[in-house]
């Protein structure tokens, strides 16, 4: 077996619709508002773009750095994180949307890199690995039923 040098997760989901329709109800501030960002998005999830979440259970904006986005398949963002193994000190989150069944639905895969083999790490990752798979929940209710299941969920 060999030894862990750091911790990395991928969290998967499908959703009964279109890449390009999951991919606007990510990158879109307005959509992301209503499911995921429970204070607020500004900012479009484009390439180069700094955006902020807010979130009520997590209060304060986050400052989110887009390195990637391409439509309707892929974004990856950077954001700071507690025990990362970046020497500026942020994870990178990668979102995969691949067409399933003719492009009726879509495969969402989140992937989060990396953290230290440190508790702090360890803890750090664990977080934000139960809140993208919350997310993924949130965002199959939001787009197929426009269901907000984070309302009232963490305040």
């Amino acid at each position: 077996m060999s030894e862990l040098d750091e911790i990395t997760f991928t969290v998967s989901g499908r959703v009964a619709r279109p890449c390009a329709e999951v991919y606007e109800a990510i990158a879109d501030p307005a959509q992301l508002s209503q499911y995921f960002t429970t204070a607020g998005a500004r900012g479009r999830l484009e390439s180069g773009a700094t955006v902020t979440w807010d979130f009520a259970d997590f209060p304060g904006a986050f400052p989110v750095r887009v390195v990637e986005s391409t439509p309707p398949r892929r974004i990856v963002i950077a954001w700071d994180s507690e025990g990362a193994t970046s020497t500026a000190g942020t994870t990178t989150v990668v979102f995969e949307l691949e067409p399933l069944d003719g492009d009726t639905r879509t495969l969402v895969t989140i992937t989060e890199s990396s953290w230290t083999v440190t508790r702090q790490g360890l803890d750090a990752a664990m977080g934000n690995c139960q809140g993208w798979t919350g997310m993924l929940a949130a965002l199959k209710a939001w787009v197929e039923h426009g269901i907000n299941l984070r309302e009232g969920f963490y305040v």
